[in-house]
């Protein structure tokens, strides 16, 4: 189904699958009642007019993904100051939060993060049983809690950038702002898969290779599910001819892809009493190497998410549903 963003009864409602032609895209000076998004449906999608509208769009979204077209580098670095102040010393309007999912300069494309109950338990689930561990092993010492820091692409400043949910990575390598995470989680409810794995794909291009693991987390409500993803990256060798334009674009030795180690799945099962939670392939494994960027010590080695801490996961996550009644 497509996303349907509301206005006010004087005005038609307006489908977001048809954005692709401008004059359909609603600005964000438009007066919204509500911006809705079903799950897995294209996200609804507003033209930038100022930040301020944008802010009270934001308010009216009711999914966890929203889509801005027209986005100048200056109006990002508007929109971003404006958040900051925001959180810093408060609004006399209250506002959501919200994280910028990606920003493209090219395009002028910004996609928010929206941050919801569901949205949130996703990926702090994972990333608060990540830490326990670090706590019960004595090394959360060495390890720092990234967090939702805006990372821009390398060399370009005052252009692309992009925040995750959950990030860290090793101290004091990866002490100093600016930079990058080794661990990255997304999350999504109303965001379909194909764009939380171009997040992924941004997270290591963007950042030279230097994130080392993305994990993503898919719930799918009318599957019942949550889909978690463990990408990784691997040198793969040319394959055929070796023209001189390959030869130019690839090392001699290959290019380093993304590759996806763990695919787990968590189904809800309502038919047991109390309802159980069935995880298939699996624990979810998190290799220390590429964590720290060292080799394990005495009693240090990969971190392992249980089955059984999977499905108390999931449980928490489903408990984040609005209520129906």
């Amino acid at each position: 189904m497509a996303a349907i963003i509301s206005r006010s009864t004087t005005s038609p409602s307006v489908s977001a699958s048809s954005v692709s032609a401008s004059s359909a895209v609603p600005s964000a000076s438009t007066i919204l009642t509500s911006v809705k998004s079903t799950k897995d449906s294209d996200p609804p999608t507003v033209r930038f007019t100022n930040t301020q509208d944008l802010f009270d769009i934001i308010n009216s979204t009711t999914g966890d993904f929203l889509t801005v077209t027209n986005v100048s580098p200056n109006q990002f670095t508007e929109i971003e100051r404006e958040r900051d102040i925001g959180r810093r010393n408060g609004q006399k309007k209250r506002y959501r939060k919200f994280r910028f999912r990606r920003y493209n300069a090219n395009s002028q494309i910004l996609i928010i993060t929206i941050t919801t109950a569901v949205h949130e338990a996703l990926h702090l689930g994972l990333y608060m049983r990540y830490y326990a561990q670090l706590a019960r092993n004595g090394t959360e010492e060495s390890w720092k809690d990234i967090g939702t820091e805006t990372f821009r692409q390398q060399g370009h400043p005052a252009g692309d950038g992009g925040e995750g949910d959950s990030t860290g990575g090793p101290w004091p390598e990866r002490g100093r702002a600016g930079n990058w995470p080794t661990l990255v989680i997304e999350s999504g409810y109303s965001e379909i898969l194909p764009e939380l794995q171009k997040d992924m794909r941004w997270w290591f291009q963007e950042s030279n290779h230097q994130v080392k693991i993305v994990i993503l987390a898919k719930f799918d409500d009318q599957q019942h599910h949550i889909l978690l993803e463990k990408w990784e990256e691997e040198i793969s060798s040319p394959q055929g001819a070796i023209t001189r334009s390959r030869a130019a674009a690839r090392s001699q030795n290959g290019v380093l892809n993304p590759v996806k180690r763990q695919s787990i799945t968590i189904t809800r099962d309502e038919t047991t009493n109390p309802v159980s939670y069935n995880v298939t392939r699996g624990a979810l494994v998190l290799g220390f190497r590429l964590l720290f960027l060292r080799d394990p010590g005495p009693q240090e080695g990969d971190f392992v998410l249980s089955i059984q801490s999977l499905q108390l996961y999931a449980e928490k996550v489903w408990a984040q549903l609005p209520r129906s009644d």
